[in-house]
């Protein structure tokens, strides 16, 4: 029988994320004994500017249905418009320097999380390389080295973006939504920079939808690799005790708890088996907008506007 395994990815997007979310995900994953992969947003939390999404189908559905106020709170949705942004990752050095000496793994989720998100589709390769370079010069001037991973904000990417990603020398990256680890093809040529997808629906996505979150992700588990992205602001907010409930569950399953540098590592010690296959634009039920996916026979075409 093939084990199950599940990849704990956490994503930091704004300022109360990281200060007031990742310090109960810290103390839930010690009392767990689980380590996880922390990715997180280094530049300033603008994340009320993702009002202009306004016009995009199914963002406003978004919010009244997972009581975005309820979320993430006033202060961060007027961040960057009515209220001046603060710092994420590049502010709070220390608390970065908590994540990884309590054994979990950390690296960058880009520098602008809502620039990036709504216009990665319309940057050139200057821009891409820019915010990459800011997040990882903002990451090595907390850590002391550089970053060993990258994950798209949004599970938003291009073409240009991978191949500018590249020749930062990352060891893997979470840029997409898909099945299976792959190394992606980018205009004829294999990239080998690998890519660990998210797997599993996140919790946001579910919320609103389904009564039974926690059933409903363990209706989505399947033998051998899975990746869940969880969200400081939501999994380390209100939604604490329903993530504590499915993490119940999974140990009760007898599933295997990873990083994704753990999964990574496993499929790079098996590159010639890995496959190469395009990154497309595709639609996931519960997200607004495009995200970008592996090609495969569950990947469809978004039949969204920007």
């Amino acid at each position: 029988m093939v084990q199950t395994t599940v990849a704990l990815r956490v994503d930091v997007d704004t300022r109360r994320g990281l200060t007031e979310g990742v310090p109960r995900l810290l103390e839930l994953f010690r009392r767990a004994g689980v380590r996880a992969s922390f990715f997180v947003t280094m530049g300033p939390d603008r994340s009320g500017r993702a009002i202009r999404r306004m016009l995009r189908p199914g963002f406003l559905l978004k919010m009244w249905r997972t009581n975005a106020l309820r979320l993430y709170g006033l202060r961060t949705l007027l961040s960057g418009t009515l209220l001046p942004s603060r710092p994420v990752g590049s502010g709070a050095a220390g608390l970065l320097r908590q994540i990884a000496g309590q054994g979990h793994e950390l690296a960058v989720h880009g520098w602008d999380h809502v620039g990036w998100q709504d216009r990665i589709h319309r940057l050139d390769a200057h821009a891409i390389r820019a915010d990459l370079a800011r997040a990882a010069q903002a990451f090595e001037a907390a850590m002391g080295v550089a970053p060993h991973a990258s994950a798209a904000p949004g599970w938003r990417t291009s073409d240009a973006a991978l191949s500018v990603q590249e020749t930062f020398g990352f060891r893997y990256a979470s840029d997409t939504r898909g099945e299976t680890p792959f190394r992606p093809s980018v205009g004829g040529a294999v990239l080998a920079t690998l890519q660990v997808p998210t797997t599993l629906p996140t919790m946001d996505e579910l919320l609103g939808r389904v009564s039974d979150l926690p059933g409903a992700l363990a209706g989505s588990l399947r033998p051998g690799v899975n990746v869940f992205t969880l969200h400081a602001e939501v999994e380390g907010g209100p939604l604490a005790p329903v993530f504590e409930t499915f993490l119940t569950d999974l140990r009760r399953r007898g599933a295997v708890l990873a990083t994704l540098d753990e999964i990574a590592a496993q499929a790079l010690a098996r590159v010639d088996e890995v496959p190469v296959v395009p990154v497309v634009r595709g639609a996931v039920a519960g997200r607004s907008g495009w995200i970008a996916t592996q090609r495969g026979p569950r990947a469809r075409t978004a039949l969204t506007r920007e």
